[in-house]
């Protein structure tokens, strides 16, 4: 397994990978967040959100993206962000093909984007990721290489006014929770 810059000839296999990678997180995300939430973010389905957003990165940030290869297979990428008001480099989109995932293909391609931040300045490197039972994988992955959790919530309101949003999908909705 090796690790190249990316080549527009990568571009449909990375995307077609990413669905694939993708494919088991979002019906648990799904059932994690409120359906008016979800409905938002995905009106067409995540497939066409998610291919238009990857495709959209691959296309407008070619120099920033690794892609870890099996011989000339696309099994992997990562694309790193940099951040310089706040000496940061952004692990902004990572994805390994499933049948390549428990291979270290992620840690390679971390290890990658940790050194494109070193070697611009960067302190410190980020990632995020969803706090829903899909995510837990990668979670997992990031707290092995060394992430450290940072403490986030984020809120969501329903401006078309169904009454039924605040008790969608919520743990804390149960009546023994206070």
């Amino acid at each position: 397994m090796s690790v190249v810059p990316y080549r527009a000839e990568y571009r449909e296999a990375l995307i077609e990978l990413s669905l694939r990678a993708w494919e088991a997180v979002f019906p648990l995300m799904h059932q994690s967040v409120p359906n008016f939430v979800y409905e938002c973010f995905y009106p067409a389905g995540w497939e066409r959100r998610q291919a238009d957003d990857v495709a959209f990165v691959l296309d407008a940030e070619p120099s920033g993206i690794d892609v870890a290869l099996d011989g000339e297979r696309p099994v992997g990428w990562v694309c790193t962000r940099m951040h310089p008001e706040d000496s940061m480099g952004e692990v902004y989109i990572l994805a390994v093909d499933p049948p390549w995932r428990r291979r270290g293909i992620a840690r390679r391609l971390i290890e990658r984007a940790e050194s494109r931040a070193r070697g611009l300045g960067m302190r410190m490197l980020m990632v995020e990721t969803g706090g829903d039972p899909g995510h837990a994988p990668a979670r997992a992955t990031y707290e092995a290489v060394g992430f450290e959790r940072w403490p986030v919530a984020r809120y969501f309101k329903d401006l078309a006014g169904r009454s039924d949003a605040a008790q969608a999908r919520r743990p804390s909705a149960r009546a023994d929770v206070p």
